[in-house]
């Protein structure tokens, strides 16, 4: 019987069989392939008999709780062949890990370790949208969480251990709700506990977020969407390996208390690996060490150390001169083992070489505190910074610290440009990207492209997270926005030069930043003691150069604004560092941080106003289903083939169009290709563009929004007596119409005259009539002007322009005003209120009768008196009716003379229905808006004083009458 139940276990389909089947009398014992089969004629066979040592499904578990989360390590169930595998589960989202080593002596210089994480699709029960059907190559993600693993494990290798290591690490099942790349740390530290490899761990690895103030241990994906701060930390049991953060701007003494409470949080991982290794870990295998004898390290440093020192104390070398004189240096210690014939020597002399370098300049930073390259020891390499470098693109900057250069671009697009992520846990498209590029030519090296490299996306994301803490909401700035950093020349620190050169560039785009970003490397140079293995001595460097990243002990990326740090990157070469030193470096950071800054706002403060150049428009529309199923055409034609023909961009969802367009220019021609296809709601008073179709005695039809036709009679022609129609317009000419009506068969009727300025009358007479109610206007985003504070609250979108237009509204300030235009914009205003006015009244028109008296002119004293009055060039009369002693007269008046609180003297040139057209001298003109209950009864000549109260978004001075004050 148990033989029998053991089969059960083994194949769920003897559960279904009849019992009687499995009767040994009958000899059915067997099921193969899903068939049942007869047993062998030995009625008894004895169980498989296994060797000694052999363990089948042997499982060892280790269950405890971090942050109130329940985690297990699992190992001996599956990937048994491995050198070491771990299965880490927290509720339902499991990752397994894996380490295999190569066998046989290493004959390298260098650790050859290969971390491998993938996220696969059925993790999560889906099936991949490749054409393939499977998964491709590795991830923007993947190769960012395989980073993440392999930063905290290099340190702990022995020194000398050059055999291949492979890691790979692979999600198993995920509930969406855990971000597994810590997961998989965390099981690789445990995977390689049990390896035989040698290796000084165990670590832990954990995340901290901050919500609303409040600390969060092992944060799920909906906290980190509420947190300000993404900390993932690694560290042995007394020391710090790796830091990562994504934040909002926190503040350093904030970041420092996230680090000081992640580090005891990682601890608890260490332990329940601990009791793991020893239930299921094997013995560590004695590897061949690479080791350099203190013979072969105390001869090459006779023949090295002086020549080298002279090389590293004398800045006027440059990077390349320096490199050169040092190869010359190994080049001569070369050719004189040779003449001795010392191959133990020759065979590792590149690395000897690098020791005694390492060993110059590190006592050098200690002992007299001077640098490589000169400078002390907080000390920022010169700045250069260069806004719209290329001004034909969204916004560009060139950027140099010292010999690093980055040129860096911003491309801004619609929504439907944000990039797609096929990851398992996150969001499903990012709208603002980093791309980092390090071509070869820029350490003076020969190469060629290859496809995603794991630096060049780390170096990316690292920017890309420092300059996403300042990007305006999607609500206020719906653009997607990519930056591109070529990296021009490094020496040291390219993907922080990446967040200053970014910063600049996005705000000569026109992006709302609130404020600038920057970043600074921070490096460390210590002293150990040979037998304790603890710090002796050390000196923090700011801004290091690529030798010192090389030849120290520690890469401190820190980024952020003035209030706050955005984005942090720590990397270290020893087995650790003490938490208190890391700590220890927010400080010199934010020194150098605020240096870079200032040079920075002294390039570009405050985001550009690109209206006079090839900015990008993006507008919204709104439209039923049915309509833009029309204008997208059969298999999307026509809409391609507006795309082609004005380069614009659009996409369509739920009664949604989006318009991105490479300047206003082109968004008002897809515009009108749109109103021509789908039309619009047709209403009185609306204008239309259209063509001609046909002409007749007498008129035209012509044809217009989506289609329709409309008739324009003779009479609608002009406002002068037309006698043949074929002189006015002629077939296929396109035309801007107003629809004035429909006739008693509903033929719909459109004026011509009602789009051109009407002649003056000699009697001034006031047309008056009721408005219509228009549409509201797209909401289209622009970039943002650097606007002073006084003027921002009279700022007037081009949708309230277009409204106040079209309809009177009771004022909401006490003042009239007086907006400066253009005697064609009065015209096109007067005219469209005229008849805007008529569609509502039914075309009944009332004329204001002239006043029986003339309006005598009272200009008040000033209680300003420190403003100025200037004279508009009129008699010389103007002037002296002014009744301010106070006043100072300043002649002639100009545009850039105007100030706030200036008064200005002005005659009544024209009178609108709405206002009045006012003469300000020099060709100026103004336009005065009637209060609602205000007074009207204005005569041409007569003199006004006014004051300058603000300007609008368009440079235009808005004034108001003093009398009224």
């Amino acid at each position: 019987m148990p033989s029998i139940m053991a089969a059960s276990r083994s194949n769920p389909l003897l559960n279904s069989l009849p019992r009687f089947l499995t009767w040994r009398s009958l000899g059915f014992r067997t099921i193969c392939s899903g068939r049942l089969g007869f047993a062998p004629s030995d009625p008894d066979p004895e169980p498989p008999v296994s060797t000694a040592g052999t363990k089948f499904l042997e499982t060892f578990r280790e269950e405890f709780e971090i942050g109130s989360r329940l985690i297990t390590f699992e190992t001996g169930k599956i990937a048994r062949f491995a050198n070491g595998s771990v299965v880490l589960g927290m509720e339902e989202t499991k990752v397994l890990s894996t380490v295999t080593s190569s066998k046989g002596d290493s004959v390298r210089d260098f650790l050859p370790l290969t971390v491998d994480y993938q996220e696969k699709q059925f993790a999560q029960g889906v099936i991949p949208s490749t054409y393939l059907r499977r998964e491709g190559a590795p991830k923007e993600r993947e190769l960012l969480c395989g980073r993440l693993i392999d930063r905290p494990i290099r340190p702990l290798f022995p020194a000398g251990f050059y055999h291949e290591v492979q890691v790979m690490a692979s999600v198993l099942s995920s509930d969406g709700r855990r971000d597994p790349d810590v997961m998989a740390a965390n099981a690789t530290s445990a995977a390689l506990m049990l390896s035989d490899i040698p290796w000084g761990g165990p670590i832990g690895v954990i995340r901290i977020g901050r919500i609303c103030g409040q600390f969060v241990v092992n944060p799920t994906m909906d906290e980190l969407s509420l947190s300000d701060l993404n900390l993932v930390y690694a560290c042995t049991k007394d020391k710090t390996l790796m830091i990562d953060v994504q934040a909002g701007g926190i503040a350093e003494k904030d970041l420092e208390a996230g680090l000081r409470l992640a580090h005891p949080e990682a601890v608890k991982y260490l332990e329940p690996q601990i009791r793991l290794a020893a239930k299921a870990g094997k013995h560590k295998k004695d590897y061949k060490l690479s080791l350099v004898s203190d013979r072969t390290l105390e001869k090459v440093r006779n023949l090295t150390e002086a020549k080298i020192e002279a090389v590293f104390t004398d800045p006027s070398y440059g990077k390349f001169e320096r490199g050169e004189a040092l190869d010359n240096i190994a080049q001569e210690a070369k050719r004189t083992l040779e003449e001795e014939c010392d191959t133990e020597s020759l065979t590792v002399l590149s690395k000897v070489v690098d020791r005694v370098r390492k060993g110059v300049v590190r006592n050098r930073i200690i002992a007299e505190g001077f640098r490589v390259d000169g400078r002390r020891l907080d000390e920022v390499r010169p700045l250069y910074c260069e806004a719209g470098y290329l001004p034909n693109l969204h916004g560009s900057s060139l950027f140099s610290r010292g010999d690093t250069q980055v040129l860096c671009t911003v491309t801004l697009g619609a929504p439907r440009d944000a990039q797609r992520l096929d990851s398992l846990v996150g969001p499903p498209t990012k709208r603002f990207m980093l791309h980092y590029s390090f071509p070869p030519f820029s350490i003076n090296e020969v190469g060629k492209r290859v496809g995603l490299n794991r630096r060049e996306v780390g170096h990316g994301t690292l920017a890309e997270k420092a300059l996403l803490a300042v990007l305006p909401p999607e609500d206020d700035f719906p653009y997607t926005v990519r930056i591109n950093s070529e990296v021009m020349a490094s020496d040291g620190s390219t993907s922080m030069a990446t967040v200053c050169g970014g910063s600049v560039a996005m705000m000569d785009a026109g992006i709302p930043l609130q404020e600038h970003v920057a970043g600074v490397s921070v490096g460390l140079v210590s002293e150990v003691d040979p037998s304790t293995g603890e710090i002796k001595d050390y000196r923090i460097v700011t801004d290091i150069l690529g030798l010192e990243d090389h030849l120290g002990d520690m890469d401190f990326k820190i980024a952020g604004t003035r209030k706050g740090v955005t984005a942090v990157q720590l990397d270290i070469k020893p087995a650790g560092i003490p938490l208190d030193i890391i700590c220890e470096c927010l400080e010199p950071a934010l020194k150098g941080r605020l240096q870079i800054l200032a040079r920075m706002d002294q390039e570009i403060s405050a985001p550009r106003t690109q209206d006079h150049r090839n900015s990008p428009r993006l507008a919204t529309l709104k439209f039923s289903n049915d309509a833009l199923r029309r204008l997208i055409g059969p298999l999307g034609v026509l809409k391609r083939k507006i795309e082609e023909d004005t380069g614009a961009r659009m996409s369509v969802s739920d009664e949604t169009l989006t318009i991105l367009a490479k300047n206003q220019t082109v968004l008002e021609r897809v515009q009108e290709k749109i109103d021509f296809i789908i039309g619009r709601e047709i209403e009185v008073g609306g204008i239309y563009k259209g063509i001609v179709s046909s002409i007749k005695e007498y008129g035209a039809f012509v044809e217009f929004n989506g289609g329709q036709q409309g008739l324009l009679h003779v009479s609608e022609l002009s406002h002068e007596p037309v006698s043949k129609i074929s002189d006015v317009i002629s077939v296929g000419q396109q035309l801007s119409l107003m629809c004035i009506g429909q006739d008693v068969r509903g033929n719909i009727k459109l004026s011509l005259k009602a789009t051109l300025p009407q002649l003056k009358s000699k009697k001034n007479n006031v047309t008056e009539e009721p408005v219509p109610v228009i549409k509201e206007a797209p909401k289209v985003w622009t970039s943002v002007g650097n606007l002073p504070n006084e003027q921002e609250e009279q700022k007037l979108t081009d949708a309230e322009l277009m409204l106040s237009r079209s309809t009177v509204k009771p004022s909401t300030s006490s003042n009239p005003g007086f907006l400066i235009r253009s005697a064609a914009e009065c015209d096109e205003e007067d005219k469209t209120v005229s008849l805007n006015q008529g569609s509502k009244s039914n075309s009944k028109t009332l004329r204001a009768t002239k006043r029986d008296r003339k309006r005598k002119t009272k200009v008040p004293e000033s209680d300003d008196s420190d403003a100025s009055i200037y004279s508009s060039g009129h008699s010389s009369h103007t002037v002296d009716r002014l009744n301010d002693e106070d006043a100072k007269v300043v002649s002639p008046l100009s545009a850039k003379s105007l100030k706030l609180g200036m008064k200005i003297a002005a005659k009544v040139y024209q009178i609108r229905a709405l206002g009045l057209v006012l003469d300000l001298g020099n060709g100026v003109r103004g336009m005065y808006r009637f209060e609602t209950n205000g007074k009207r009864d204005f005569e041409i000549g007569d003199e006004l004083l006014v004051k300058c109260t603000s300007f609008s978004s368009k440079g235009l001075p808005v004034m108001s009458l003093v009398d009224d004050e």
